[in-house]
């Protein structure tokens, strides 16, 4: 039997990924939210009464006004609960707190005591919570000046914006994908109760925004990409290239050619990877799937072919057409998904960069139309 999860703040930064994430698993079945249900009580509660499990995520991060961001995350958890009450549901709440619960700030205490009114709910409903105690969360689809540092230097760095370190301090930092999976690990297992979650990787601000800066820099002049044997510099290169802007792509190949014929440098790396590549006749499209960890390069050399991608979950699709009589390449940034036609009347021929993942032996790809 499926497990119907539903997620507050479904369409958040953490809702988001947990969301795709969670759709990719044939034993969840996920009940939709919108942000609207926290103004209708009985959307809310017919949500509530309809999972299994929900994920609450829905938060205020941010604000200039402090105890209004206190206000509406204790709001917030106070209707969930009275939702579960008017609807007499019982669903395990697994609550999303943060390391600053230790902090005597307005969000750091809103996050202490919505945790602590979910375990007191708990306790007299015969029911069951989980406090996730989360440290900073950093991944693609981050929103600038608002979910993390990492979000605002990525944004900074690609559009020309001096970033500026207040305070170099060090760092407690866990992937998105590393923590969807430890939430997916939680719901699996049943567990219950206050959980610290792990940080997987530990770095100072300035090394941080140094390494953005310096990938950046190699991969927009030379199309180079950095050492990714490490799950901290693969995690940090993927995010970095889903913030940058539409028209970056197609990077244009230098063709060097002479008496003899041509060659084209393809693909500069400082890292391990496998290189493969493909014909394809006219008409035919390859590929519509996307990946969670790969980095991978396209780069036409011979015909002519349109590149489309979609991020998952959305309905923009962007396109990018590519002439082997000018080569070019288009990197497909993580979580959306990708395909390449042959719009030519020639064979296309492409070559496929694609970098290691955490584990050789664990797949990451997944089939979708564009």
């Amino acid at each position: 039997m499926k497990i119907k999860v539903g997620i507050t703040g479904q369409s958040g930064f953490i809702g988001t990924h947990l969301f795709n994430f969670l759709s990719l698993k044939s034993n969840i079945q996920l009940i939709n939210f919108n942000r609207d249900y926290f103004g209708q009580q009985e959307k809310l509660a017919t949500f509530v009464s309809d999972c299994d499990v929900i994920v609450h995520l829905a938060a205020l991060n941010r604000h200039t006004d402090q105890s209004l961001l206190f206000s509406t995350n204790i709001r917030l958890i106070k209707q969930l609960i009275k939702a579960c009450e008017k609807s007499a549901s019982n669903p395990w709440i697994i609550f999303s707190s943060s390391t600053q619960e230790d902090n005597e700030n307005e969000y750091g205490v809103s996050k202490r005591e919505g945790r602590q009114l979910l375990e007191s709910w708990a306790s007299e409903n015969d029911g069951r919570t989980s406090g996730l105690v989360i440290p900073n969360v950093f991944g693609p689809f981050g929103k600038p000046n608002y979910n993390s540092v990492f979000a605002t230097f990525c944004h900074q760095v690609v559009n020309d914006i001096k970033p500026q370190i207040k305070i170099d301090g060090e760092l407690q930092l866990i992937y998105i994908n590393e923590l969807i999976d430890d939430i997916y690990q939680i719901i699996s297992e049943g567990k219950i109760g206050k959980i610290n979650i792990q940080a997987r990787h530990q770095i100072k601000v300035s090394e941080l925004l140094e390494k953005i800066q310096r990938y950046y820099k190699h991969y927009k002049e030379n199309g180079q990409f950095p050492s990714l044997r490490n799950s901290t510099d693969l995690a940090i290169f993927n995010s970095l290239i889903c913030y940058l802007p539409q028209d970056f792509y197609p990077r244009k190949l230098v063709l060097n050619k002479d008496e003899r014929g041509a060659f084209v440098e393809v693909a500069k790396t400082n890292t391990s990877g496998q290189f493969s590549y493909s014909t394809t006749v006219s008409g035919i499209t390859r590929g519509n799937h996307f990946h969670t960890r790969k980095a991978e390069r396209f780069a036409v050399i011979k015909g002519k072919a349109l590149i489309q991608l979609r991020k998952i979950n959305t309905s923009e699709i962007i396109e990018y057409t590519l002439d082997g009589g000018s080569p070019s390449y288009v990197d497909m940034p993580i979580w959306h998904i990708h395909n390449i036609k042959n719009i030519g009347k020639e064979e296309l021929i492409t070559l496929f960069w694609i970098n290691e993942p955490y584990n050789p032996d664990d797949s990451d790809t997944y089939f979708e139309v564009v």
